[in-house]
């Protein structure tokens, strides 16, 4: 495996989950649709840097160096920096804050220190009383299957602009994900389609090219290292 991951669940209200993961070898991976936004604290070669990563709403190749440390904070969905929209992070384009001192790092002109995997929390409860980050509660609500008091433009427009997708576009991601951990489970490819909601096996392997980057065949065999994929369930 060219990189190894380990992720611990999170209680708290801004974070999804916490992971780490280590490079063995420098090479290319896919890296996979998401949903989340995230920051990631890399240290490589000597350097250290904190980026802050939006959604991705297809797979793409990406480059990973060798013997490269990284610790991840996925925020929840609808979890995000006023100053730097998920959409203005989206699809890689991803904004590396400058750094202070090796333990530390700039953001809107005040000095912090590194999160790491066990205070991850601590960090982002910091940053959500300085009002670094938000979260809009309209987009759990429209996840939970409550449509915005107003209206359903209203609610889709705050959760574009909470989440940098459509409420269809965090569907689509979240069930491909789940399907990829049926197959990787062992669920036939069949069985799959039917149970992660598509139409027929055609559907499936479309779906999967395009957020996942591998047939469903492909994916059984694990032809491809492929980025952090964590256990989902599909969105009703």
């Amino acid at each position: 495996m060219l990189l190894s991951f380990e992720e611990r669940p999170s209680n708290s209200p801004f974070i999804e989950r916490v992971w780490r993961s280590r490079s063995a070898s420098a090479g290319s991976f896919l890296s996979i649709a998401s949903t989340h936004c995230e920051m990631v604290v890399t240290r490589c070669k000597g350097e250290v840097f904190l980026t802050l990563r939006g959604p991705e709403k297809r797979a793409t190749v990406a480059q990973c160096p060798s013997d490269g440390e990284w610790i991840g904070v996925r925020l929840r969905l609808g979890t995000f920096m006023p100053h730097l929209l998920p959409c203005d992070l989206s699809d890689r384009r991803d904004v590396t804050l400058p750094g202070a001192t090796c333990q530390s790092f700039w953001l809107r002109g005040s000095v912090w220190e590194y999160p790491t995997y066990s205070n991850a929390e601590t960090f982002v409860t910091r940053l959500a009383r300085q009002g670094l980050i938000v979260r809009n509660p309209i987009v759990e609500r429209m996840l939970d299957g409550h449509p915005h008091p107003q209206s359903i433009r209203t609610g889709q427009r705050r959760f574009l602009q909470a989440t940098g997708l459509t409420f269809r576009a965090v569907q689509q991601i979240e069930r491909a994900r789940h399907a990829t951990n049926l197959l990787k489970q062992g669920t036939s490819i069949l069985d799959t389609a039917h149970e992660a909601g598509y139409f027929d096996q055609a559907h499936l392997t479309r779906s999967l090219r395009h957020f996942i980057g591998q047939t469903p065949g492909e994916i059984v065999q694990a032809t491809e290292q492929l980025s952090f994929l964590y256990k989902t369930a599909p969105r009703s």
